[in-house]
C-alpha cells in the first residue's frame, strides 16, 4: 500500500511516494528543475499562476510513477503541503480570477497595520494571536480596494493547498489551521473571525467550509485521475501549510518541540499548549495541524524571508553559478568564525515580520577590499542566515519557546556544516537531522487521515536521525562575539 505526498512550494513542486508499512520513500521528484517563476510587477509584489503549481505537480508525479514502477491501484491516499499565506480567488465555475498573491508579497502590510490600529492591538492579538499584518485577509482587502471588478466575481478564496485539493477533488474546502494562517480564525470564539470580516467588508460566504486536517476531505475525481495518471477515488486525507507540515514531518507535535527549515525562507517553529503571542507580532502563532477545539496545539512561527535565497544569490553572482553548494560550504569553512568582521544581512526578500514588517533590504557591511574575498562572503552569508535565526529565536524565548533541540530535514541550508555549526553554537541547541521532507510528511499525514495508520505515533514510527550537530563549546565565545557584532550592524540599519 502506498501514500502520495505533494509539497507545493514557491520554487518547485515536490512529490513523494511512500510505502505505508515500512515508511520507505519509494520515489520522489520535483519540478521544475530550475526555480518556478515568480512575477513581481512592482517592488514588494510576488505572484504566481496557480495553474503553474498544478502543471508542475503533474510533471513531478509523472517522474515518480515512471521511476517507482508501483501500480497506481496500490496508492490509497494523498496529502498536500503548501506554501502558506497565499491568496487564490476563483469564480463559481472554479476558474482562477487573478494570479495568486503569494507569501512573500508585502503589498498589504500597510492595510494590516491600519487594521491593527483601528480595531485595537489587544483585540487582534487576543482573538487572532497576531496582527492582521500582511496575511491572506489583508491581501484580499487589497484586491477589494484595487481590483473591484475582480473582487465582485469572487465565489471563494483559498490558500494554495486548498486550490490543489480543489483540483484533485472538485470540492472547495479549508481547515482551521489554514484559516488561522490567513487571519480568518478567532481563537477566543473558536469560529471564523467575524470581527475582521466585518472590518474589511468581506461577505462570510467567501470563506470555504472547513474539514478536519486529518480526514477524508474528498476523493480524486475522474477528470483529475486522467490528468495525473492515477485511478479515480483515491482519498485526499490531509492538507497543511508548509511550516506546520514540516513540523509534522519531523514528528514535532507536542509542547516544547522545535522544527526548522532553511529553504528560500527560513523558519523555526515551536509548539505550545498555552495561548501565547508576541505583542509586536514579530513571530506568529497559528493553529498547528493537530490543534482541535478541545486540545490546544499552537505553532509559534519565526519566519525569515531571506535565507536560502541569499545563499543562492551568492552562488549565482559571486560564484558565477559554477561552484556547487558543497564547494561553497568547504570554501566558507576555511574562513575563521566571524568572517574577519564582514557582516551580511539576509533581509532582501520583502518585508520581514521579525523586524516589525520593515524592509531594509540585504546588506554587506564592513567589507574591506584588502582583506575579504569570495570565501569570506560565502561564510558571512551563512553566518548571517544563522544569526537571523538566533535573533528571532531570542524573541521566541521571550514568550516561552525554549530551543534545546532543533529538528530539521537534511536539506537546503541544513546541508551546510558552517550554517549548522553557527546555528547550534549561537543558540546552544543540538541540531538533529532526519530522513524526511515536506512531501514525505504529507504522505504520512494522509495515511493517518485515511485510517491507514491508527495514530500519528504509528505514522512516524520509522522516522530516523541521520546526523547530529552539537554546539561547539570550545569556540563558543568566538561565535557569541561574531553574533553580537552582527546584531550591532543590524541595529545600525533598522534604527536609522
Amino acid at each position: 500500500m502506498y501514500l502520495l505526498g505533494f509539497d507545493i512550494g514557491s520554487s518547485s513542486v515536490k512529490v513523494s511516494l511512500v510505502e505505508s508499512e515500512s515508511g520507505r520513500c519509494e520515489a520522489s521528484a520535483y519540478y521544475p528543475k530550475q526555480e518556478m517563476k515568480i512575477t513581481a510587477e512592482k517592488a514588494g509584489w510576488a505572484e504566481q499562476d496557480p495553474q503553474l503549481w498544478w502543471e508542475n505537480a503533474k510533471m513531478a508525479l509523472a517522474e515518480v510513477l515512471r521511476t517507482s514502477c508501483v501500480s497506481v491501484s496500490d496508492i490509497k491516499a494523498i496529502g498536500i503541503s503548501y506554501q502558506m499565506h497565499g491568496l487564490v480567488a476563483v469564480d463559481s465555475n472554479q476558474k482562477v480570477l487573478r494570479p495568486a498573491i503569494i507569501w512573500c508579497d508585502s503589498r498589504a502590510a500597510g492595510i494590516g497595520a491600519k487594521a491593527l490600529q483601528e480595531i485595537g492591538t489587544e483585540h487582534c492579538l487576543s482573538h487572532l494571536l497576531n496582527s492582521p499584518g500582511n496575511f491572506t485577509a489583508s491581501k484580499l482587502k487589497w484586491v477589494k480596494e484595487n481590483e473591484p471588478d475582480i473582487y465582485s466575481k469572487i465565489y471563494k478564496i483559498m490558500l494554495p493547498g486548498d486550490y490543489i485539493a480543489m483540483k484533485l477533488t472538485g470540492e472547495i474546502k479549508t481547515t482551521v489551521s489554514g484559516l488561522s494562517e490567513g487571519m480568518f480564525w478567532d481563537f477566543k470564539e473558536k469560529s471564523v473571525a467575524k470581527f475582521l470580516l466585518d472590518y474589511y467588508g468581506f461577505d462570510p460566504a467567501l470563506i470555504p467550509d472547513t474539514v478536519d486536517t486529518f480526514s477524508v476531505q474528498g476523493e480524486l475525481t475522474e477528470e483529475a485521475a486522467k490528468e495525473l495518471g492515477l485511478v479515480k477515488g483515491i482519498k485526499v486525507s490531509y492538507r497543511g501549510g508548509d511550516q506546520p507540515n514540516n513540523a509534522l514531518s519531523l514528528n514535532v507535535l507536542n509542547p516544547g518541540e522545535i522544527a526548522a527549515t532553511g529553504g528560500t525562507s527560513g523558519v523555526v517553529y515551536g509548539v505550545s499548549e498555552e495561548v501565547k503571542y508576541d505583542p509586536l507580532s514579530r513571530v506568529n502563532t497559528f493553529a498547528h495541524v493537530n490543534h482541535t477545539k478541545d486540545l490546544n496545539r499552537l505553532g509559534i512561527l519565526l519566519c525569515i524571508n531571506g535565507t536560502g535565497i541569499l545563499n543562492s544569490w551568492l552562488n549565482k553572482h559571486v560564484g558565477g553559478g559554477t561552484l556547487s553548494y558543497p564547494d561553497m560550504d568547504r570554501a566558507a569553512a576555511n574562513i575563521a568564525v566571524g568572517s574577519e568582521g564582514l557582516s551580511i544581512m539576509p533581509f532582501g526578500n520583502g518585508a520581514e515580520r521579525v523586524l516589525e514588517n520593515r524592509n531594509p533590504g540585504a546588506a554587506v557591511m564592513n567589507l574591506n577590499f584588502n582583506i575579504h574575498k569570495a570565501d569570506h562572503l560565502y561564510r558571512a552569508g551563512q553566518e548571517g542566515i544563522a544569526f537571523s535565526f538566533k535573533y528571532g529565536m531570542d524573541i521566541m524565548k521571550g514568550i516561552g519557546i525554549e530551543s534545546k533541540v532543533i529538528r530539521a530535514g537534511k536539506a537546503n541550508m541544513f546541508f551546510s556544516s558552517v550554517f549548522r555549526n553557527t546555528l547550534a553554537t549561537t543558540t546552544g541547541a543540538k541540531i538533529e537531522l532526519y530522513n524526511t521532507d515536506g512531501s514525505i510528511g504529507a504522505a504520512r499525514g494522509a495515511g493517518y487521515g485515511a485510517g491507514v495508520y491508527s495514530s500519528l505515533k504509528e505514522a512516524f514510527a520509522n522516522l530516523k536521525v541521520v546526523d547530529v550537530t552539537e554546539p561547539d563549546v570550545k569556540n563558543q565565545q568566538q561565535y557569541t562575539d561574531a553574533y553580537n557584532r552582527w546584531k550591532e550592524d543590524l541595529n545600525k540599519i533598522i534604527n536609522k
